[in-house]
């Protein structure tokens, strides 16, 4: 019954069709909007850097571990960047917002948000271990480096675990980012349920396929950049990313006559 309900409340949301170049348009207003009110955007950078850095300080020998840690990390880096959804509709709507009021979207009250960010937390956590297990279990030679998981995994014509590896992350990233890539922002803009939000993420997903699909190889390509800058690449890459991530919420659901925005 539940989902049912569910299913009908997405339906209140029309689906707009965007073109495959759309992509490069939200990385455009991303970018505007870090431009105009960077400190947030930045602050949540820098603190997304930090804590890639403790990982690597942590694990830095078992790279075995640190493969999947750093891939799991883009399943939940959308629920840590709603704070910025925020600001990017605050400019959208011709207001400043703060850092302060942005991380207030994080207050208890909204628990929708909260149980979506402990749901990507799960799966990121199911992929880290799995990651984790498959590359212990079946790389010829221990991975502690990254020069091991090149030469082992990468590298290593006698296998196809690196093929594997790649086609299992994706077989579980996908539906991970069908029900996260509109849903995060809806979650913040509308009062919503967690499942009418998925449904709509998943409507928007059929209806864009193509688009979608080059936006979800851009946020890899761009985050894995960052990473590859010494880490420092994730400072500007990950509020332009969120950023833009708003705006592809505003081109493919269109709430005109939805119920009203939450404050």
């Amino acid at each position: 019954m539940e989902r049912m309900r569910a299913a009908a409340e997405s339906e209140r949301y029309r689906i707009r069709e965007v073109p495959l170049t759309q992509p490069l348009r939200w990385l455009a207003r991303g970018a505007g909007d870090l431009a105009r009110c960077p400190l947030p955007g930045l602050a949540h950078g820098l603190a997304a850097s930090a804590f890639a850095a403790v990982l690597l300080g942590i694990a830095h020998d078992q790279f075995w571990l640190l493969s999947g840690a750093f891939t799991g990390f883009l399943i939940v880096a959308p629920i840590v960047a709603t704070a910025l959804y925020r600001i990017s509709r605050g400019l959208q709507q011709g207001r400043r917002t703060t850092l302060a009021q942005a991380l207030s979207v994080w207050w208890p009250r909204d628990e929708r948000l909260v149980v979506f960010g402990a749901l990507l937390a799960l799966a990121g956590t199911g992929w880290v271990l799995t990651s984790a297990a498959l590359i212990t279990g079946y790389a010829p030679a221990p991975v502690e480096r990254p020069a091991d998981f090149l030469r082992h995994v990468v590298l290593n014509e006698e296998t196809l675990l690196f093929e594997f590896w790649l086609l299992l992350g994706g077989v579980m990233a996908a539906p991970v980012f069908a029900s996260a890539v509109i849903a995060i922002p809806m979650l913040l803009d509308r009062p919503v349920s967690v499942m009418t939000a998925v449904f709509t993420s998943w409507r928007v997903v059929m209806h864009n396929p193509a688009p979608l699909a080059l936006w979800a190889g851009m946020l890899l390509a761009l985050s894995a950049l960052g990473m590859m800058a010494a880490l420092v690449g994730l400072i500007p890459v990950v509020p332009w990313l969120a950023h833009a991530s708003w705006h592809a919420y505003q081109d493919m659901v269109d709430t005109e006559g939805a119920p009203l925005e939450r404050p």
